[in-house]
């Protein structure tokens, strides 16, 4: 049935053929409607997904639109499908528009679609097919799995099977890296791409991610990761267990050497610089233990910790003072009570000035000497002294001035 169908379709579109050029020239020009066109998109699509290409016409006159592959053969011919590819399906057909899907979309589909307007002169319209092929899982790789502080470490990342080529970024925690990236394409119109990395390893980098992160129009969230892995030497540094405060002669010296590194140190030692420890000094582990001290032990002691990558070392310097020193010193003062007791006295000064102000302020007025009783209708102050109690012709002697 099948085969008869495409058979009679064939013979149909033979005679339509026929029909329209043997037609006269007048008749030929009424097939065509002034205005009458014909439009496309292309489509981008990723491998395994489904393309829609719509063939659409616009003031059609009943002109037999077609569909047609890369190779110019007929995807479908009005609403039939002459091709035996199950994989396009008709999605609308009318006077308008022939819309066609294909699905699961392979590299091999993509290419030129024609659609086809039987009109005088036929016109076409090109719908490129454009396949995206996202690329493999990224692969992440060391030139080394462990490296040393201050050593340069190289990490390669690869991209395998893309279409376009794929664009690799780096990152470092929160810091973005410069890699050096080749691309290679393929025999089947693939690319492989792969970036490379280098940069100097500190002790703060043991641990941290490094993100190789892939850009890909076909693809998001791609990345791989790779934490590293630092070797450090050791970080030291010595604690007073005993005595708090000052060193005297008769007490006891208890020293804890504390020391970190990647590897842990492998050997801690205590020494005394530019002499030998106390006899009686006693070494346990990382404790430096002096007992009954006296001022020929004074000195700088030193612990000093290693590791396969190096050694480190810090110094404690010890003084011994006599047996009573610090008795009697005075305690130690709270500043902020100190700040408190000025403010309060600054307060009453100044409460003390403001109530002087208003008392002078309140008694300020006319001062007068015992000679000057009396004075007030004096013409002037040579009169007011001459008619004062008690006063003499020797007006020179009675002046007096208040200051």
């Amino acid at each position: 049935m099948a085969n008869t169908g495409s058979g009679s379709l064939a013979i149909s579109f033979f005679v339509f053929v026929i029909s329209a050029a043997f037609l006269p020239k007048g008749a030929a020009e009424t097939l065509t409607v002034e205005g009458q066109n014909l439009a496309t998109d292309n489509v981008t699509v990723i491998e395994g997904e489904t393309a829609t290409i719509s063939c659409r016409v616009r003031n059609n006159d009943d002109s037999v639109i077609q569909l047609l592959n890369p190779n110019r053969q007929t995807i479908y011919f009005k609403d039939v499908r002459p091709l035996k590819d199950s994989r396009f399906q008709l999605v609308n057909f009318s006077d308008n528009e022939l819309r066609v899907s294909l699905s699961n979309v392979s590299l091999s589909d993509e290419g030129r679609y024609v659609c086809q307007l039987y009109t005088d002169p036929p016109q076409e319209a090109y719908a490129d097919i454009t396949v995206l092929v996202p690329p493999g899982s990224p692969i992440i790789e060391s030139r080394e799995d462990v490296v040393s502080e201050g050593n340069e470490t190289e990490l390669t990342c690869t991209a395998i099977g893309g279409k376009p080529a794929a664009y690799i970024r780096w990152m470092k925690g929160e810091e973005e890296l410069t890699g050096e990236t080749t691309v290679e394409e393929t025999y089947d119109r693939m690319f492989t791409v792969t970036s490379r990395v280098r940069f100097s390893v500190t002790k703060e980098d043991d641990g941290m991610p490094v993100d190789c992160i892939i850009d890909h129009p076909a693809v998001k969230d791609l990345l791989a990761q790779r934490h590293l892995e630092v070797l450090y030497k050791p970080e030291v540094k010595i604690v007073v267990t005993y005595p708090e405060g000052l060193t005297r002669e008769g007490d006891n010296l208890d020293l804890t050497c504390i020391a970190e590194g990647k590897p842990h140190p492998h050997q801690i030692n205590w020494l005394r610089v530019d002499e030998d420890v106390p006899p009686h000094a006693v070494v346990t582990g990382s404790d430096l233990y002096i007992e009954n001290l006296n001022k020929s032990y004074n000195g700088t002691y030193r612990c000093v910790a290693s590791n396969a990558v190096g050694e480190a070392y810090v110094d404690y310097i010890l003084y011994v003072h006599d047996s009573r020193a610090g008795e009697g010193a005075p305690q130690k003062i709270d500043h902020a009570v100190i700040g408190g007791v000025v403010a309060v006295v600054m307060f009453a000064i100044l409460c003390a000035l403001i109530v002087l102000g208003r008392y002078f302020a309140r008694h300020k007025g006319t001062y007068f000497t015992h000679e000057a009783k009396g004075a007030d209708d004096a013409a002037d102050a040579d009169t007011a002294i001459i008619n004062a109690e008690g006063g003499h012709n020797n007006t020179d002697e009675k002046k007096e001035y208040y200051i």
